[in-house]
């Protein structure tokens, strides 16, 4: 499924105004998480019945940063062409969005493929994987800001409206082999820096 491209009609005052406030609201302070620490390589992964581990694959999970961020939409189509391309692994993708947005931005950036998509508004996930809160340096260093402006130029990818989710949450990405056990953890050490999709592949014994 791919995204409309008709024109749209302007939204109507109401609409925008609540556009401004999901805008603002993305950048309160995130309630409180109780964070476990970051699942250790060699380790077994964290489980969940929402993250079901095992299925006899290896598993891909990527923890995204709000919806309509171009450094999540960059991530989840990562992702997306490692589903298609590799029936033999399972992938997760973890939105702390809403459902309602999570459902609308997915098919906006692509559709969801082979990736099984998790809704995590609460962040229990994220805090059981060992994901955090971003400092201000995280989301808003310039280093960050040029990888957005290059993305744009380069790869067509930019900002899309924000209704949901938190700015501050970090992301992450693991790889997870057919026995539970971790072989990667990656932890965003900015908002720009979505882990490599490739070495999660290799971590499992898969060739991208």
């Amino acid at each position: 499924m791919s995204a409309a491209t008709e024109q749209q009609p302007a939204a109507p005052a109401d609409q925008a105004k609540g556009g401004f406030w999901d805008e603002m609201a993305s950048l309160k302070t995130p309630a409180y998480k109780d964070i476990q620490p970051i699942p250790k390589i060699g380790a077994a992964a964290p489980k969940s019945e929402k993250i079901p581990l095992d299925d006899g694959k290896p598993t891909i999970v990527v923890f995204l940063r709000h919806c309509g961020c171009p450094f999540a939409e960059k991530a989840f189509k990562q992702l997306t062409a490692v589903s298609d391309k590799h029936k033999d692994v399972h992938c997760y993708a973890v939105s702390h969005s809403s459902t309602d947005h999570t459902e609308k931005w997915v098919p906006q950036v692509g559709g969801n493929w082979a990736v099984d998509v998790i809704v995590d508004v609460e962040r229990d996930l994220y805090a059981q994987w060992g994901l955090g809160v971003a400092s201000v340096w995280h989301v808003f260093n310039p280093w960050v800001i040029s990888s957005l402006l290059k993305m744009g130029k380069e790869e067509g990818i930019y900002n899309k409206p924000t209704e949901s989710g938190n700015r501050w949450q970090t992301s992450g990405i693991f790889a997870v082999d057919a026995k539970g056990v971790v072989q990667l953890a990656h932890i965003s050490k900015a908002a720009d820096d979505i882990g490599d999709i490739t070495a999660a592949l290799k971590a499992v014994g898969i060739e991208a």
